[in-house]
Order: structure tokens, then C-alpha cells, then sequence
């Protein structure tokens, strides 16, 4: 069983004792439905699961049951087990197909007598178009692909490891050799793998890569099925061809997401909701861009310039073919992939929560990223992959702005730690402690 971060939300949640439901959200294959059940096969004496595309009959029952009574007859008459008050998890999994379940689970948490869990594709699709959200009834764990740090986990290594490259972000001190080159190794092992918890089960085991990249091919047509199967019919064809492009179009120069190709006189305004369709099924992670790197970032957004990564690295990796594999497998050090370096920094810093910001200016020049930290700090990070990563003239700008106050910027690289001034060079790995 592959060690998630998600168990600990999902313990929080169990230990508030009640009075909320668990979502848990997050796209296709990011492994909800398994991590859900081990939690509450562990933790629970008795566990009743619902799956609404598998139980049509459970489904019809649901959605004519007319409250919360009702609901909880047809629960009981489905379980095929008893319900013990206090020592029962009711988990619905695909509850996207049942939206009022989720508008019901308020008065259902009320009773008290049950715990609930639901899970599903596309919630926040669906979620969208929910009657009544409950409000201060569910609790939200968003769920991911392995982050690097679970990674890390997967092929065995330590926490003391991680300390201490953790020990050395926050100090500036250089990893020691042995350690960061084993990370570094494994950050371009992560580049082709990704997080989705099949592909790392499946390198864990054997390394196979043609094997690894079957299963990611597998994932990338369960995406395009989805679009075909659930997306609105007037824009399935525009949400695919979006979601095609984002691989080529992160290999622009720019890494900005542009319509032209899409249509001559394409804009955002025009397809913003097909790419929020793509944003709310998890499949796409939007960077958007600001003008000005102050605190607070949203006040200088311009969504007309953004770029758009994959929710998977692994998944970016595959798109792109066996060829770049090779080349990363063959010659790490001197491979210049920088779409692919920089989608595994969005997808970390995603996953631990930060909203995706980059700067653009005319004059000044592009950053990788913007994020704000605590206290209104403002942090710039540039992502490098070749070796001229002491070359970033949009930083130097920005970092000689006195208006700006930027106390610290990071360039993530392939080297070890070191300072120059204000500019921290940390090994590309360490995105995961931002």
C-alpha cells in the first residue's frame, strides 16, 4: 500500500467527532476510492459502500427517497449489514450521479448516528450545479497524484533523508552528496512516472517503463472518454482539442496557452468555460498570470494570459513520447526539458496548496512562478533545467524594483545549494518543501 498524506486529513476528519461529511475530491486514477476504503476498513467495525454507477437500483432508490427518513430506509434496506449507530462509515462513491445526495447529507450528518464519506469523477463539474451545498457540513480533502515526497516514500526512501534535505532548504546549506544525488535521481524518475498511484506501483515494482507508460496511455483515454461522455455537447470538441493541445503549447516558448490554433479570432472570454471544464474535472492546472509581484497577487491578475499543465508530470511525459524518456534515462544532466521540469513544480506546488501565479511585464520579462507565503511575502521562483541557470534577466528585474520588496527569490535547478545575494539556488527536489 502506497503511504499518502490524504490518510492524515482523513484521520483529522474522524477525529472532529462527528457533525460533517467527508468529500474527497480530485481527478480520475489519483487513487480515491482505494485510500477511502483501507481508512475505513481500519477504522471502523462495520462499513456499507454505494457505488452509483455500479448500483443503478441504489441509484433510482436515492433519487426518489423524498428526505432524510426516507434516505435512511433505503440505506438500510441496500446495506446487507446492520447499521450500529457510533461505530458505522457509509461511504457513496460516483455520488456525482446523484446530486441531491449531497444537498441531503446535511440532514443525514444531523441525525448523528452514522459517519459518511462520498467520493467521486468530476465533482467539481458537478458540484457546480448542486441545489445547496451544505456549508459547514462537509469537509473537502482534495486528492492529487503522489506528490515527490510520497514519492520518495514509494521507492524507499527514509524520513531522515527528507529531514535533512528539508534541514538544508530552510538553513541554505548544501545536501550532503549521497543524499542529493539520490533525490536528484529520483526527481527524473518522478518527471517520467509521475504521482498516479498505478504507474509508481507498477516502477516500484519491476521499473518497467514501457509498462508504466501503458498504464499512463490508459489514463490519458479514460480523460478524452470523459470529455466525449460528460462534457457539454456543443464544447466537447473544443474542451479536446484544449486538452490535446497542452502538451505542444507548454513547449512554446512562451509555455503560455494561446487560441489561434484553436480558432483565428479565439480569446479567453470565449472558451473560459471549456477551460474551467477541464480545470474542475482535475485535469488542468491553470497558472495565471499577474503584472505586478505584490502581495496580494490577485489584485494584478490578468486571465487573459495563463498557462495550462497537466495534473500529472507522468502524464505530460507520456504525451510527449518514449523518445523523451530516453533522453532523460540517457543523458539526465544535459537534457533541457523545461515544460516538463516546470509542470512537476506546478503539480507541487499545487498539492500543497498554493494557488499558481506567474509574472508577466512587457518590459521586465517572465517568472516561472509567483507564490504568496505567510505575512504578505512574496516569493519568485524560476525553473531551470539546463545548465545556464545562473542566467534569469526577468529576476534580476524584478529584484532591483525597490517598489517590489522581494526579500528572497529561488531558482530551482539541478545543482546543490548555494547563495548569490538574494537569490537562493536550490535543487529542483525542494519544490516540495515551498
Amino acid at each position: 500500500m502506497l503511504r499518502r498524506k490524504a490518510l492524515e486529513e482523513f484521520a483529522a476528519w474522524r477525529d472532529e467527532q462527528g457533525g460533517r461529511a467527508l468529500l474527497v475530491t480530485g481527478a480520475r486514477q489519483v487513487g480515491k476510492t482505494y485510500l477511502i476504503r483501507e481508512f475505513l476498513h481500519a477504522e471502523y467495525e462495520n462499513v456499507i459502500e454505494f457505488d452509483f454507477v455500479e448500483q443503478r437500483d441504489v441509484l433510482n432508490a436515492f433519487n426518489a427517497a423524498r428526505n432524510s427518513d426516507e434516505l435512511l430506509l433505503v440505506i438500510s434496506a441496500f446495506a446487507g449489514q446492520r447499521l450500529v449507530p457510533g461505530k458505522t462509515a457509509i461511504f457513496i462513491d460516483e455520488v456525482q450521479r446523484c446530486k441531491e445526495a449531497v444537498t441531503a447529507i446535511k440532514y443525514l450528518v444531523q441525525k448523528g448516528e452514522y459517519d459518511y464519506v462520498l467520493s467521486g469523477s468530476l465533482l467539481g463539474i458537478e458540484l457546480r450545479s448542486v441545489r445547496s451545498l451544505p456549508v459547514g457540513y462537509v469537509r473537502i480533502v482534495d486528492m492529487f497524484p503522489l506528490d515527490f515526497e510520497e514519492f520518495c516514500w514509494a521507492n524507499g526512501v527514509g524520513e531522515d533523508a527528507v529531514a535533512e534535505a528539508r534541514r538544508c532548504f530552510v538553513s541554505y546549506e548544501p545536501v550532503f552528496g549521497p543524499v542529493h544525488e539520490r533525490l536528484l535521481a529520483l526527481f527524473h524518475h518522478y518527471l517520467m512516472v509521475g504521482g498516479m498511484p498505478a504507474a509508481v506501483e507498477r516502477f516500484v515494482a519491476d521499473k518497467d517503463m514501457g509498462a508504466v507508460q501503458s498504464i499512463q496511455g490508459d489514463i490519458v483515454r479514460l480523460y478524452r472518454e470523459d470529455i466525449s461522455q460528460y462534457a457539454p455537447d456543443p464544447e466537447k470538441l473544443i474542451i479536446r482539442e484544449i486538452f490535446d493541445q497542452m502538451p505542444s503549447q507548454l513547449d512554446s516558448q512562451s509555455k503560455r496557452f494561446t487560441f489561434a490554433s484553436i480558432a483565428p479570432r479565439g480569446t479567453y472570454e470565449r472558451y473560459k468555460d471549456q477551460i474551467l471544464w477541464l480545470v474542475d474535472a482535475g485535469i488542468a492546472l491553470p497558472a495565471i498570470s499577474v503584472t505586478e509581484p505584490r502581495h496580494p497577487l490577485r489584485l494584478s491578475e490578468n486571465r487573459s494570459y495563463f498557462k495550462l499543465f497537466m495534473d500529472d508530470v507522468g502524464l505530460l511525459c507520456r504525451t510527449c513520447g518514449m523518445e523523451v524518456v530516453k533522453g532523460i534515462l540517457s543523458d539526465r544532466l544535459g537534457v533541457n526539458y523545461g515544460s516538463i521540469f516546470e509542470n512537476a513544480v506546478a503539480q507541487e506546488l499545487k498539492a500543497h496548496g498554493r494557488d499558481l501565479h506567474y509574472y508577466r511585464n512587457k518590459n521586465r520579462g517572465e517568472i516561472d512562478f509567483v507564490c504568496e507565503l505567510g505575512g504578505g511575502f512574496v516569493l519568485p521562483i524560476e525553473v531551470k533545467s539546463g545548465k545556464d541557470y545562473k542566467r534569469h534577466s526577468a529576476l534580476n528585474n524584478v529584484m532591483s524594483t525597490p517598489n517590489y520588496k522581494i526579500e528572497r527569490a529561488i531558482v530551482l535547478c539541478e545543482e546543490n545549494v548555494s547563495v548569490d545575494g538574494k537569490v537562493a539556488y536550490l535543487p529542483v527536489y525542494m519544490a516540495m518543501f515551498v
